[in-house]
């Protein structure tokens, strides 16, 4: 005896699911995107889930092809095809990554592509599984950033506590020396030895202050990060402010400071760190080069961020140099110091501000020849992107 009850089909006391049947089951999984494509990776089933995760409905995303869900990055690199190709190979392909939605945010997702075969060993097309875990990556993310911000201060512990030692001791120890004498002897010294104390003096305590400065500011950067206010702003401002700051110093060694950035150049970052960033990294430009050199800025837009070069045709550095230039030892700081070369703080402090800002920085030199620093920063607010260092493996058990 046969009769159709519900969605199923009793058959000699067994049951055989309808297609209705194993619909209802896909469309009930609303945590999970299941869709189908066809031979030319177009689609042509959409779950309800996937209208949840995507924000297409079925009728906007049946037809399109499978590049709808994709992030412009991974369409360059040809992801959706790779996927294919590995399903085909391997009978189903896995991965971790951002994806794109109907209004452009970004979610995080593992997913399954797996062949979809036919009665007789046909290819139909294919299946696509994916679950979101935007949340899941946004803590794994926040617990790896911290890991790696107790990391970096634990390496830079003993050279800031050198630091203090030395570079803020020393100058200190001296002050205090010079002070004694001076109060013990004052009556007896001749006017010219005051006057060359009193020189060291100021000198001593000019430089303690730049350096406590410099220390407070990079301290800024680990520990306050509610005054990281970034926005929308044009780089020229920035950068005029800074040549107008620094011309006394570069127009006493005859050094011609300009820039060739257009006016509606723009970026998104921190303004009070961008301006140290710039002011640290053109006022370096200007100790290490000779008179009547030139400091040029320049810059120019790659995908979403723009690249700003700070150039300058001065005295250059070595290959061992620049290879420890945004890593300071205690003897590197503390040589600068000597030379009134001060960069290696001033550095640290212009890296940690960049990477806070979505930014990195690096430099050129040849010896002899001058040095260019370059630097980027995000030219929109920078959506959530995977980090290409860390290898996300598949998880399959969440």
């Amino acid at each position: 005896m046969e009769n159709k009850q519900d969605n199923q089909i009793i058959l000699k006391n067994r049951y055989v699911p309808t297609t209705e049947f194993y619909s209802q089951i896909i469309d009930s999984l609303q945590d999970y995107s299941i869709f189908t494509l066809d031979k030319e990776y177009k689609i042509n089933s959409w779950s309800s889930g996937s209208t949840k995760i995507f924000g297409y409905e079925a009728d906007e995303a049946i037809g399109k092809p499978f590049d709808l869900i994709f992030t412009d990055e991974d369409l360059k690199n040809g992801i959706q095809k790779k996927e294919i190709d590995t399903a085909l190979k391997e009978g189903r392909a896995t991965d971790n990554r951002w994806h794109i939605t109907k209004d452009k945010s970004l979610f995080f997702a593992y997913g399954l592509v797996f062949p979809l075969m036919g009665t007789e060993g046909e290819l139909l097309g294919y299946v696509k599984i994916l679950r979101d875990l935007t949340e899941r990556k946004k803590s794994e993310d926040a617990i790896k950033n911290y890991i790696r911000e107790l990391e970096e201060l634990n390496t830079h512990k003993e050279s800031v506590l050198a630091i203090l030692s030395h570079d803020l001791r020393s100058p200190l120890s001296s002050i205090v020396g010079t002070l004694a004498y001076l109060k013990e002897d004052f009556q007896k010294m001749k006017g010219e030895d005051v006057q060359e104390m009193l020189d060291l003096l100021f000198q001593s305590s000019k430089d303690g202050l730049e350096m406590l400065d410099y220390l407070v500011e990079w301290a800024r950067i680990k520990y306050a990060s509610e005054a990281y206010t970034p926005t929308k702003i044009k780089l020229t401002q920035y950068i005029d402010k800074v040549f107008e700051t620094l011309s006394d110093t570069a127009s006493i060694n005859a050094i011609n400071l300009h820039h060739e950035i257009e006016p509606d150049t723009a970026v998104f970052a921190d303004g009070k760190m961008l301006i140290s960033i710039i002011q640290n990294i053109v006022s370096n430009a200007i100790k290490h080069s000779n008179r009547g050199d030139t400091v040029t800025i320049s810059a120019h837009a790659k995908d979403d961020k723009i690249i700003v070069q700070v150039k300058d045709t001065g005295t250059g550095m070595s290959e061992e140099i620049m290879k420890k230039l945004f890593t300071p030892q205690m003897k590197v700081l503390s040589e600068a110091r000597k030379l009134n070369k001060g960069a290696g703080i001033g550095l640290l402090l212009v890296k940690g501000f960049l990477e806070k800002n979505g930014g990195e920085i690096w430099v050129e030199s040849v010896e002899g020849e001058g040095s260019s620093f370059y630097f980027t920063l995000p030219i929109e607010k920078p959506l959530h992107k995977t980090d290409s260092s860390d290898e996300i493996m598949f998880d399959e058990s969440a």
